[in-house]
């Protein structure tokens, strides 16, 4: 078999001249070429592939190792969190007894009149509709038990606050109510009204009331005010006057010294002055006067009542 061969540059051929043998070798050899490359294809992968699945399954395992102790970890913050949330649930419903006790506690002892409060009623609320807000999940039991203590806890402090103003308006009422004597320890030397003149022996009207004791006695302010005078008055001598709120004010006259200031705060009991003799005075005495609206009224009425 001859076979022919052609350059490309010059274009000149050769023959070559293949026997029977070399051509039937030739043959074997082209046939046999495909044959290998796929046994040596196949017997690759049988060796390879084992390896990459193996692989391919530690890596794998890992992540799943990984992330079971992610999630073990998850579950023990989870489980440490409801602990605290069970503390927290235990302490408020304490905090709430204790609340409701003393709100009782605080409504017995202000004796406030039937109706006017009732810590055992929920406050009263209200407003405009607002937009609903649309929840778009179950909450669980548990936060809700959790809102509702917190409602009932906030709504308990409310309560109290209400209660306490309540209390300060008392205590504030009781304060400037006008009532008792201005002395501790003494007596009544002269009432209010028409007296004879211990100077002059005419009729006079008396505008106040005296009362007589130790030089130097305390004398108390019948009631919360402000002092707005105090000094030399006269006819008075050493004098304190209190304003007391609603139209009433108190005067203290004759003292031997004012233990307070225009602008001071006194209290219901506080001392205000020294009992002395200054001024048109026959004596140690306190010359005491109610005004009300202006008008000097008789200081008997306000003596002699009950303190609230």
């Amino acid at each position: 078999m001859n076979i022919i061969l052609i350059n490309p540059r010059n274009g000149r051929s050769h023959t070559l001249a293949l026997s029977p043998l070399t051509y039937g070798l030739t043959l074997i050899a082209l046939l046999c070429i495909p044959i290998a490359a796929g046994y040596a294809a196949y017997h690759w992968s049988s060796i390879v592939s084992p390896t990459l699945s193996k692989k391919t399954a530690q890596i794998w395992g890992q992540k799943l190792n990984i992330q079971k102790a992610q999630l073990s970890q998850v579950m023990q913050e989870n489980d440490e969190k409801m602990t605290a949330l069970t503390l927290s649930v235990v302490q408020m419903e304490a905090r709430l007894l204790r609340l409701d006790a003393l709100g009782e506690h605080l409504t017995e002892v202000a004796n406030l009149r039937k109706g006017e409060f009732d810590f055992g009623l929920p406050p009263a609320m209200g407003g405009p509709a607002g937009g609903d807000l649309g929840d778009t999940y179950q909450r669980l039991d548990f936060m809700k038990a959790l809102d509702q203590l917190m409602m009932e806890i906030e709504g308990k402090e409310q309560q109290l606050e209400v209660l306490d103003s309540l209390l300060a308006n008392r205590r504030i009422q009781d304060d400037v109510f006008l009532a008792g004597r201005p002395i501790d320890r003494g007596w009544m030397s002269s009432r209010y009204g028409r007296r004879t003149d211990p100077f002059t022996g005419r009729l006079a009207w008396h505008k106040g009331v005296d009362f007589a004791g130790k030089m130097n006695s305390p004398i108390n302010a019948v009631a919360s005010g402000v002092v707005t005078w105090s000094g030399d008055r006269h006819g008075y001598g050493e004098m304190v006057e209190i304003n007391h709120g609603g139209g009433y004010s108190t005067r203290y006259a004759h003292n031997t010294e004012n233990l307070v200031n225009v602008g001071d705060i006194v209290r219901k009991g506080q001392d205000i002055a020294l009992m002395g003799s200054s001024g048109r005075s026959t004596g140690p005495h306190v010359h005491f006067e109610v005004f009300k609206d202006g008008r000097a009224v008789d200081p008997a009425k306000y003596i002699y009542r009950s303190h609230r």
